[in-house]
């Protein structure tokens, strides 16, 4: 197979297009091509006179060697497809593997083992999609919170509602896999081939739903609305579990589990940590999420061709003189800010959008590092008090009712509070406090945010508004721990694999999934 990287295609270009363009690098007629494929496709805009795509193909001619060392080009290749096979299972063990968690690692752990002939139990606190979205919902109107369905709990994991993206900083072979897995549970083909490929929270929930049918028609026992309560020990290894279900508390014989259960069941992790599981602090970063106009961040971007192309985003990060970083996360094009809280007390915002990323606005998260350095105490857990810290002040200052805290960049500038939005409508539900956000977040949180604003400006035009919006407090942007785990992915208390973000491993939809397979093959090939 030919693959031919970096052909300049018009924003209205088509695939035809592609294919003729393929033919004259290489003399041939596009009637001589076969199997062709967008194997890549971004957007150059860094001439706003010339927004382009770029694109990467890969298609079957005859005579491809001859026609390679002929063109000479480094962009012109020869590629052999890359294949995943799924290790030889050696598992003895007559139990089955337990799951505790259905995010994308806890689903791709059980989905590849049970596809392999090793079926799982999955223990999920939370709900099946379809009533975690009536759930969501209900709150976001200004109804009671769940602790036990919503935006972080429940089938599908945090990244359910969010705005879908699987771009990872990783180059795990495994990633190939993994979006092919996603297609054919109902994602678009694009996903593929786009440079920045996203699904959208309302296409994720169908996704979800079907790989939870094959993972039943796999054999697999799922269990919704029960919680990991406890762990049993015998000579250092895993020797059974203590479930609390919808019945009552009932034990579970297990030599295997699969810890999958995101960054944001604190009680799990308390309880692991007193049952001797050995754990550490780690870094992550808090902050705000930013929201601006979609149409000035487009038009930023991409010039006067924005109208013509999908929704932009960006990706923003600077080095104060203070010593500390800022930089922007999971911006949501055409999204919406959300309440993201898990437990009573504290308000968390995050950001989801939809397929069509269609919405008025932009918004992401707008965040500084944090370090174990900077949290109260040096024990494993103070990352999450510190968490639990702010967002205790969120709630407060938005007024304990869930209204997230607000403030106008220009306000927050002058360090004065905000009394009322200007132009810009926040989308969070269910509703905003306009105020001072110093109140919600450290000191030096918000020294290096006023820092970096005016740099962020300089760099994307509008970035700085004086009406673009400031919404807190936005503090699980990765897990504030992390799980031991060995060579073999297992913690050193045996038969307990911690898994994904939750577990410290992990940052995303793509590589919390990639990380799952990578520990349904480590429990396959124990014999």
């Amino acid at each position: 197979m030919i693959q031919i990287s970096n052909i300049p295609l018009p924003i209205d270009g088509t695939t035809e297009d592609l294919e003729r363009a393929a033919a004259r690098m290489l003399g041939i007629s596009s009637r001589q091509i076969g199997s062709f494929a967008i194997a890549r496709k971004s957007i150059d805009a860094r001439k706003k006179s010339n927004v382009h795509y770029v694109c990467t193909v890969t298609f079957a001619t005859a005579q491809e060697a001859a026609l390679v060392s002929k063109a000479a080009s480094r962009h012109i290749s020869l590629v052999a497809p890359a294949n995943y096979a799924f290790p030889p299972v050696q598992r003895a063990s007559s139990l089955p593997p337990v799951v505790v968690g259905m995010g994308p690692a806890g689903l791709f752990a059980a989905l590849f083992l049970a596809r392999a002939g090793v079926p799982c139990i999955l223990l999920e606190r939370g709900q099946p999609v379809e009533q975690r979205e009536k759930d969501i919902d209900a709150f976001w109107r200004g109804g009671a919170l769940s602790e036990t369905s919503n935006v972080q709990f429940g089938e599908g994991g945090a990244g359910t509602f969010s705005d879908g993206k699987l771009t990872t900083g990783t180059h795990d072979p495994r990633i190939a896999t993994v979006l092919q897995t996603l297609v054919a549970a109902g994602a678009p083909e694009d996903i593929l081939w786009q440079h920045k490929p996203h699904i959208g929270s309302d296409l994720l929930r169908g996704m979800v739903a079907r790989i939870r049918t094959e993972l039943r028609s796999l054999g697999c026992d799922i269990r919704f609305g029960h919680r990991l309560g406890g762990i049993t020990l015998r000579g250092g290894a895993l020797a059974g579990l203590t479930v609390m279900g919808s019945g009552g508390t009932y034990s579970l014989p297990v030599d295997t589990v699969v810890l999958a259960t995101g960054h944001s069941a604190r009680d799990t992790v308390q309880m692991l940590f007193d049952a001797g599981v050995p754990m550490q602090a780690k870094s992550f970063a808090i902050g705000v999420r930013i929201e601006h106009l979609q149409a000035d961040i487009s038009a930023a971007q991409y010039g006067a061709a924005w109208h013509r192309l999908p929704a932009a985003d960006y990706k923003l990060a600077c080095h104060l003189p203070n010593g500390r970083s800022a930089f922007t996360f999971c911006v949501c094009p055409g999204g919406q800010v959300v309440a993201a809280a898990s437990e009573q007390g504290h308000l968390v915002t995050n950001g989801m959008s939809l397929r069509a990323r269609d919405g008025t606005n932009c918004n992401g998260g707008f965040l500084v590092g944090v370090s174990p350095a900077d949290f109260p105490t040096e024990h494993p857990l103070a990352g999450i008090a510190f968490q639990r810290q702010w967002e205790r002040a969120a709630f407060q200052l938005g007024g304990s009712n869930y209204a997230a805290p607000v403030q106008r960049v220009e306000d927050f500038l002058k360090s004065r509070p905000s009394r009322r939005v200007g132009a810009l409508t926040p989308t969070y539900l269910p509703g905003v406090t306009p105020c001072d956000l110093s109140g919600c977040l450290p000191s030096f949180v918000a020294e290096t945010l006023r820092g970096a604003l005016p740099l962020f400006g300089q760099k994307l035009k509008n970035f700085d508004r004086p009406d673009a919006l400031l919404t807190g407090v936005e503090t699980r942007s990765s897990s504030p721990v992390r799980i031991l785990r060995d060579e073999t992915l297992q913690s050193p208390v045996r038969g307990i694999y911690p898994c994904g973000e939750g577990a410290g491993y992990a940052g995303g939809i793509v590589s919390a999934a990639v990380d799952g397979i990578r520990v349904a093959e480590a429990i396959a090939g124990q014999a």
